[in-house]
């Protein structure tokens, strides 16, 4: 049986009846290729970049579907998937991070959130997660990231959020700052 929102009530996949998206994301660049992958496959696409701005969008009309960055500048994506939930509980929210961990997944998914998934993740992994149903087993990626190419991720979002500063990443990573000028002045890992 389906509701109003065109979100099958017994958890199965939603239809095209209703595909309002928000997408909140401080990576301005990230959030406009998504939003345009997701244009591109049928949905109603609205974006935020901060969480007083997703919040603000879910206040004015609470979407169907949502993606959500879990850190923004302005706090905790957690906060947006929670309202969200409370302004229309049949939304399907998904949490996107480049910090994943098993407690925060946890977390995220008591607060509401469909699933989660660790960046980068393109727009089809993304399109799957929004339209699974909660029977759906997720394939593995064909693709995953190697190890050395997480690990990289992680030191290059450290060295953005400590304003590009070397001492100060490296500090925080508990690493040589030698060390760390190295890894950066070398290209990604595959």
């Amino acid at each position: 049986m389906t509701n109003p929102v065109g979100v099958v009530a017994n958890g199965e996949a939603p239809t095209s009846q209703n595909k309002q998206l928000l997408i909140v994301d401080d990576d301005k660049p990230f959030l406009q290729r998504l939003a345009r992958a997701m244009e591109s496959r049928g949905f109603v696409v609205r974006t935020a970049e901060s969480v007083a701005e997703g919040l603000a969008a879910i206040a004015e009309s609470a979407p169907t579907f949502a993606i959500i960055d879990l850190r923004l500048n302005d706090g905790n994506g957690l906060d947006v998937i929670s309202e969200l939930k409370a302004q229309r509980p049949d939304a399907r929210g998904i949490i996107l991070t480049g910090y994943g961990n098993i407690a925060t997944a946890v977390t995220a998914v008591k607060l509401g959130a469909f699933d989660y998934l660790a960046k980068p993740a393109d727009a089809d992994e993304i399109y799957g997660a929004l339209m699974a149903t909660k029977t759906d087993s997720p394939e593995p990626p064909e693709n995953p990231m190697s190890a050395d190419r997480v690990r990289w991720e992680h030191i290059q979002r450290i060295y953005e959020l400590c304003d590009r500063n070397v001492s100060e990443t490296a500090r925080r990573l508990s690493m040589h700052r030698r060390t760390l000028q190295r890894i950066l002045a070398k290209r990604a890992p595959r």
